[in-house]
Parts: C-alpha cells; sequence; structure tokens
C-alpha cells in the first residue's frame, strides 16, 4: 500500500473539508462595491481541493507561498493560493474544518472535556547559568579571557572625556 503524505488530501478528509468551505457570497467583502454579479468573471482553472492541497503543502512543510513545486501542483499560481488561503481564513473555513475534525475525533475517541486545560509560561529559568554553564557561543570572547601573564595591561595615556581640560 502506498503512504500518504502529510500534505495530501485524502477523499475522507476531502469529504469532510468539503461541506466547510465558505460560499462566494461568504467570501465577498460587503463594505465593498463590487463591478461584476456574485460568479460573474473568469472562472477557476482548479478546484478548490487542489487549492486546499497546496494549503495544506506549505502549512506542513514551512515553504513560502512562492516556493510551490510545480511538478506537485502543475501551474497553479502560489499568489492565487495565497489570496485563496487568506480569503477563507476571513470566512472561517479553518475554524469551521476544525470543529468538524473535532467533532469526528470525539465520536472516534471521546474527548474529555471537563478537564481540559492548557498551560504555558515563558520566562528564563532562574538556575540554568549555574547549571548548564555559560552559552557555549560567549565562552572564548576577547573579554573574558585573562590578560597574559608577561604584559602589562593597556590603557590610554589619556582619558577621551577629560582630553580638552587642563589641570
Amino acid at each position: 500500500m502506498r503512504r500518504v503524505k502529510t500534505w495530501e488530501i485524502s477523499d475522507e478528509f476531502w469529504a469532510l473539508a468539503e461541506p466547510c468551505l465558505p460560499s462566494q457570497n461568504e467570501m465577498r467583502d460587503t463594505s465593498r462595491q463590487y463591478r461584476r454579479k456574485p460568479g460573474g468573471g473568469r472562472k477557476a482553472v482548479y478546484g478548490n481541493r487542489v487549492y486546499l492541497a497546496a494549503i495544506v503543502y506549505v502549512l506542513r512543510t514551512g515553504c513560502q507561498w512562492n516556493a510551490l513545486p510545480r511538478e506537485k501542483f502543475g501551474g497553479i499560481s502560489s499568489s492565487g493560493v495565497h489570496y485563496r488561503f487568506r480569503l477563507w481564513c476571513r470566512a472561517g473555513f479553518f475554524a469551521r474544518l476544525w470543529d468538524a475534525g473535532l467533532a469526528v475525533y470525539d465520536e472516534m475517541e471521546g474527548i474529555a472535556w471537563k478537564w481540559q486545560s492548557a498551560d504555558g509560561t515563558l520566562q528564563k529559568a532562574p538556575l540554568a547559568q549555574e547549571s548548564v554553564g555559560p552559552n557555549p557561543t560567549d565562552r572564548g570572547k576577547k573579554w573574558k579571557q585573562k590578560a597574559r601573564a608577561r604584559r602589562r595591561s593597556w590603557s590610554p595615556a589619556v582619558i577621551g572625556r577629560n582630553r580638552g581640560k587642563r589641570q
């Protein structure tokens, strides 16, 4: 059996995602006045499934939008994929897809909704310097090295800010 890549859209996932897709009216900005009627203009060459596969590819691999491989997605425009991503975000598609995925997982495994918690802390560890030691990138810096044994330490003859004053 062929192994499915993490960015490929399976038929089961597409059956879950397709009802969550926003309609044309949901994607239109109501505060803006359009010249064309809804559904007017040039028809899309690629379907929503190809756009969703490209979006999932970018999100799973972490590549840039302009780095979509042509051998996987054909002649699909990276700017068109990003535009569709922004439209779907604004229309709430990904939130609906997340809710649908949670509902499926709840049916399969069951989610203990009463005892869910999230905790996050971002702070420096107070004893990290003592237990770990200095940062490896700072270990050999000049300001931390000792002076050579037979050399006198250097200091300027006249301090810079007292140059103009006479004593």
